[in-house]
């Protein structure tokens, strides 16, 4: 395993758990039936039982929000591990939440669970689950967001075990992605639980804690050999397929990281696959193209006789009226700001786009030293023309026509991809969406 600090990461894993049972009597591990997830589950109770936390006083809930389409081996799985040891309180929930969808050109969302399209549900509902007929959280709209949900559930939790504080163990590793890397790693010490990097605060007595975030996916499997511990083996099938282990994701199936690894329901599951086309629109051409230029992946290629400009028109024009209003209001938000107000860079892309001849002019280091708190030196810029395309090592920091196309291959209404938030009005539709469904509560 590896060695940090003159300790592997399950010494350090340990060392974490010690810590934070010294100042929290409550743990909440975020389930998901995957490999993380599944060892925290294991780990937490080879802990639990050597530490002999009932005696403490030391509560376990193991919370899983179900997206109603699994493999069956995830299934199985999960239904192995809720409910494996009954010291601990499972909280498997069937809610129709708003999750993420990176497959269809018409919607950015889809709902699980939907209370008025029982017909096209990828599964039942398991008897002990929580669901619409049975739920009594106060804070629950139908179409609210995926992570909304999970917030708000792990504060109310926290209310009804009537505890001190609540830790929740959730399994991401900074090895998975930058954002994960950047989740344990920010600055803001104010988010944290006193100075430990590996936390975030959810509310005045709700943390997130990410003990396993220095662990390597080798260390995933050592440990699962070594202790001997159950897990999801969808990943031997994965392995079986020659799926590459960063694409072994087991999560929403229509979710953007997914998109490249939706095809192998066709092959692991057909019967499964059936069921995903007539879900959500688009999954059959995400399981066609996914991982190839066609949605943004692998480098997109321009059409003959286009700039990446009149390219993003024509792919504008292909797109449903309300999707192709979103991504031209958030488009003309980007020229705006590139052209009028300036955005931050760091140095080194700066001294890039020189040696391009990009045509920038330079406006000195950021003032609002509040917003701006950065590790490197960063300068303002702004554009004299937006770029039709910018061929840099960080391509993705600086605005260009290409990067508008890459946003609408990838299905992103939202325009992550470019940096941006959601808008008030996106917030607000949202609102609308959950008090249309206020009836069926």
């Amino acid at each position: 395993m590896k060695v940090y600090q003159n300790e592997n990461v399950y010494e350090a894993f340990n060392h974490r758990l010690d810590y934070i049972c010294s100042y929290f009597d409550h743990l909440i591990i975020s389930f998901s039936g995957g490999k993380d997830s599944g060892l925290m589950l294991e780990l937490v109770r080879l802990h639990y039982e050597s530490h002999d936390w009932m005696k403490k006083g030391i509560k376990v809930s193991v919370f899983y929000l179900d997206y109603e389409g699994n493999y069956q081996e995830t299934k199985d799985y999960i239904e192995r591990s809720m409910g494996k040891y009954p010291e601990f309180d499972y909280y498997h929930v069937c809610l129709p939440i708003s999750a993420s969808c990176g497959i269809s050109m018409s919607q950015s969302t889809w709902l699980p669970w939907d209370p008025e399209h029982h017909e096209l549900w990828l599964n039942s509902i398991p008897p002990e689950a929580i669901c619409l007929e049975n739920q009594e959280f106060p804070f629950f709209k139908v179409g609210m967001s995926d992570y909304e949900f999970q917030s708000k559930f792990c504060q109310w939790l926290h209310r009804e075990k009537e505890v001190v504080r609540t830790a929740v163990l959730v399994g991401i590793r900074a090895q998975e992605s930058l954002n994960r890397y950047n989740a344990v790693t920010r600055e803001e010490t104010f988010s944290r639980f006193g100075t430990t990097n590996y936390s975030h605060r959810i509310s005045q007595d709700v943390f997130n804690f990410y003990p396993m975030y220095d662990w390597l996916f080798e260390d995933i499997w050592r440990a699962n050999a070594k202790f001997e511990l159950d897990y999801n083996h969808l990943y031997d099938l994965y392995y079986q397929a020659g799926v590459p282990y960063k694409s072994m994701r087991v999560a929403n199936p229509f979710h953007q990281c997914g998109v490249h690894s939706l095809k192998l329901y066709q092959a692991l599951e057909p019967a499964t696959w059936g069921k995903l086309v007539g879900r959500v629109n688009g999954a059959n051409f995400a399981a066609l193209y996914g991982g190839t230029a066609a949605m943004g992946y692998r480098g997109a290629v321009l059409p003959k006789g286009h700039t990446w400009k009149s390219y993003v028109e024509f792919l504008l024009e292909t797109l449903p009226e309300e999707t192709r209003k979103v991504y031209r209001k958030k488009f003309k938000s980007s020229m705006d700001y590139w052209m009028k107000t300036g955005g931050a860079l760091p140095e080194n892309v700066i001294d890039e786009l020189e040696e391009l001849g990009s045509d920038f002019e330079r406006l000195g280091p950021p003032t609002n030293k509040r917003k701006y708190k950065y590790k490197q030196r960063y300068e303002v810029i702004r554009f004299k023309d937006y770029p039709d395309d910018v061929p840099i090592k960080n391509f993705r920091l600086v605005p260009s026509y290409k990067r508008m196309c890459i946003t609408i291959l990838k299905n992103d209404t939202s325009c992550q991809y470019m940096g941006f938030g959601q808008t008030k009005d996106e917030l607000q539709k949202k609102q609308e969406a959950m008090e249309k469904w206020e009836t069926f509560l």
